[in-house]
């Protein structure tokens, strides 16, 4: 069998990076690339470059990647779907729930793969974190708390720092702990006079009783983003920016002196820094969307999950602007 012929549509920021990482991955070829402003960063080189999700459609594809804005994930993916090409959405999957769902219909009565590229699952660090907390090496886990904050990126528009950034905490909670959100509470802010929100501090709990904390922004002059899991042994530290993960075990000590020893609480240990080997996340992602088309593999993060974390991401929005609690259905 030969390369699955792929074709790239939006070739923004993230575009750019996805028509480097599919030319590097085996069985893949780049066959042609689309966006109706051109090719700003110069990357389609000697392949077609069209104006239109219908022309790039014309080059005969297995599968293609849309990195096109939020908006119009929708639009371009359905035109995909009955075009019968999987196809590889940039998070979040759409930029309503409603648009989401129409999303996941089209490509599950098709019989078509559709992924979400949420990036960080993919992010050594964190499939290190996922392994070990399977394992068991925190016991039981009790509090996962995120903080992904850094400057204004102008090339987002249409969509807040929660559907953006905020997709990524909320998707790999959940895939870190293996539970659903169950309620979440929310405080939100515009402060760089946009009309979304650009700072948000949320917290929530899954339906396996673990809380969660996420700090989320715009407006920070540091880039930051780290993931914090706390249980019962101590807690993980996964820094996503250097894909480095760090164990902090509780330490213990004995006493004989029965006023304390019946306080159970926790004390400094060691500190162990974890050996990882550090693979590219987007050429990670790539080679789990080809595998599940091949039928080889099916570790993508499905659309119906992308749809479940929006779901989510409109739930704390929807908390910040009632000042309430929102649950979840099961």
């Amino acid at each position: 069998m030969g390369d699955l012929r792929v074709g790239l549509i939006g070739l923004g920021m993230m575009g750019r990076h996805h028509a480097r990482a599919i030319r590097e991955v085996d069985g893949l070829e780049l066959v042609a690339l689309a966006d109706a402003y051109g090719d700003p960063h110069g990357v389609a080189g000697d392949l077609p470059l069209c104006g239109s999700v219908d022309e790039l459609i014309a080059h005969r594809l297995d599968l293609a990647v849309c990195a096109v804005p939020t908006g119009l994930h929708e639009s371009v993916g359905l035109a995909l779907a009955e075009a019968g090409v999987h196809t590889l959405v940039e998070k979040p999957i759409a930029d309503t729930v409603e648009a989401g769902r129409r999303l996941v219909d089209a490509f599950e009565s098709a019989g078509l793969i559709g992924a979400v590229g949420h990036i960080e699952r993919f992010n050594p660090a964190l499939q290190s974190l996922r392994v070990r907390l399977e394992a068991g090496d925190l016991g039981d886990v009790y509090q996962i708390a995120t903080r992904r904050q850094g400057p204004f990126p102008a090339r987002i528009a249409d969509v807040g720092v929660v559907k953006d950034l905020g997709t990524h905490d909320i998707d790999l909670t959940a895939w870190l702990a293996q539970s659903p959100y169950s309620s979440v509470s929310a405080r939100t802010s515009m402060r760089s006079g946009r009309s979304h929100e650009d700072m948000v501090t949320a917290s929530g709990q899954l339906e396996n009783g673990v809380i969660t904390s996420h700090l989320v922004n715009w407006l920070s002059p540091m880039k930051e983003r780290l993931t914090v899991v706390t249980g019962e042994k101590g807690a993980f530290v996964a820094d996503t920016l250097t894909a480095d993960l760090t164990f902090y075990e509780n330490g213990t000590f004995a006493t004989e002196w029965e006023a304390v020893s019946n306080f159970r609480g926790v004390s400094e240990g060691n500190i162990t820094r974890l050996a990882l080997t550090k693979r590219e996340p987007l050429r990670s992602e790539l080679e789990a969307f080809r595998d599940a088309v091949l039928g080889v593999a099916d570790n993508t993060v499905t659309m119906r999950e992308g749809l479940n974390t929006l779901r989510v991401a409109e739930a704390i929005i929807e908390a910040a602007n009632t000042n309430s609690t929102i649950g979840l259905p099961a």
